[in-house]
């Protein structure tokens, strides 16, 4: 029968459990699936790559380089496309 008293036991195991997880990780998913920390320093810079590429194209739409910040969106674009093709990203 389930009480209460199980429910958070079971709580507590479980937050003992996961309490070394990775917060960036846990930002797109319920599961995480890195299984090292490499994983997660692979996730990170592709994110920061990503972040450079989004900020130097709106600091070139601030300037009117449209040409050069309709590239830049390309790229990040085409980026996301390989990293969710690549299994990096996290499946939501």
């Amino acid at each position: 029968m389930i009480t209460r008293h199980n429910l958070a036991e079971q709580l507590r195991e479980y937050q003992i459990r996961t309490k070394h997880d990775w917060a960036s990780a846990s930002i797109f998913s319920s599961s995480s699936n890195f299984t090292s920390r490499v994983d997660v320093v692979i996730f990170v810079i592709w994110e920061l790559v990503i972040l450079a590429f989004l900020v130097l194209s709106a600091v070139s739409l601030y300037f009117r380089h449209m040409r050069l910040a309709f590239i830049l969106i390309c790229i990040t674009l085409l980026l996301l496309s390989v990293k969710e093709q690549e299994g990096i990203f996290v499946d939501c």
